[in-house]
């Protein structure tokens, strides 16, 4: 195991010597997370595919499907980087629409007025509904739509 980094190396020792099971618990997870960000997981990925194994193959060898794999690990280590840096970007984000916008969704509206959103859109970029785009503190991005009578603009 020479070619593991000291984190790696102390956290699989952490999880040999664990004795309490909660103890194991967390030592397992640490052990994880530092075999994850392992850089000798990283090169080897890269000798492989120097040696012609396929992106196939290198995903079947680590347990993933391809595009995972190549998300990982494919291109040079500022573009890896920035990729886990969106994605950790993404996940810190809440997953659901807050209840307090103003205006009604795009979803919302089309249900009201019995048509598609690709209806209200056009309606929108046309002028007959009012609609801005709200954009909250972490980035993340609606459009809102204010009918003034949702009954005036049906048909």
């Amino acid at each position: 195991m020479t070619y593991l980094s000291g984190a790696s190396r102390r956290a699989i020792a952490a999880l040999a010597e664990a004795i309490d099971p909660l103890e194991r618990v967390a030592a397992v997870r640490h052990a994880s997370a530092a075999l994850e960000r392992e850089p000798a997981l990283l090169a080897a990925v890269r000798e492989s595919l120097a040696a012609d194994a396929t992106w196939e193959t290198v995903a079947d060898a680590a347990g993933l499907g391809v595009a995972a794999a190549k998300w990982r690990w494919q291109g040079t280590d500022d573009q890896i980087a920035d990729r886990q840096a969106a994605g950790r970007k993404r996940s810190s984000r809440p997953s659901s629409v807050p209840a307090d916008l103003p205006g009604q969704s795009v979803a919302d509206t089309a249900r009201a007025l019995g048509l598609t959103a690709q209806a209200v859109y056009l309606r929108i970029s046309r002028g007959t509904l009012r609609a801005t785009t709200v954009t909250l503190e972490d980035g993340r991005s609606y459009k809102r739509v204010f009918p003034a009578d949702p009954g005036a603009n049906a048909g």
